[in-house]
């Protein structure tokens, strides 16, 4: 199975947890590509630190419950925070696609359910994979982009 994760930190040493991540992933998945890392203005809560997001590629013959339960358990051990809904948090991962499942089962929504309204999903996810089909929009990613509403700055961090 093909499956993207965005990852995302604003908080303490953003790069540090995105290395850490990153290197996770790579140890735990035989194979996994990873986008550019890109800085990005905070959306929903806009009044804390900016993230440092990335979009990962991997593949995988685990579920998309496994997947969620590895992911949530890294957050955790990079000092993942759920005090403040949508807040800063050293590590965050969310499922953006897994394959072409399409479900909404609580906790586990797949795509996720703000995928095409997110610029800074969209913007490094079109790095990797401009023509993928969504599976629940039936269009491109590259044509997700074009149309975002969201206007918020995503820019190559250096």
């Amino acid at each position: 199975m093909v499956v993207y994760l965005s990852l995302g930190s604003n908080l303490g040493d953003r790069d540090n947890y995105l290395a850490q991540a990153r290197e996770a992933l790579s140890a735990e998945f035989a194979w996994a590509r990873f986008s550019k890392v890109y800085e990005t203005e905070p959306v929903d809560l806009r009044d804390q630190p900016w993230f440092l997001n990335q979009v990962v590629e991997l593949k995988t013959d685990g579920t998309p419950e496994t997947l969620l339960e590895w992911a949530q358990q890294l957050e955790k051990r990079l000092g993942r925070q759920r005090d403040i809904p949508k807040g800063p948090r050293t590590l965050d991962v969310d499922i953006l696609i897994f394959n072409d499942e399409v479900r909404d089962e609580g906790e586990l929504t797949i795509p996720h359910p703000r995928l095409t309204q997110r610029r800074h999903v969209l913007v490094p996810l079109c790095e990797l994979v401009p023509d993928l089909v969504l599976p629940h929009a039936g269009y491109s990613v590259k044509k997700a982009l074009a149309e975002v509403k969201d206007r918020s700055q995503v820019k190559l961090y250096e």
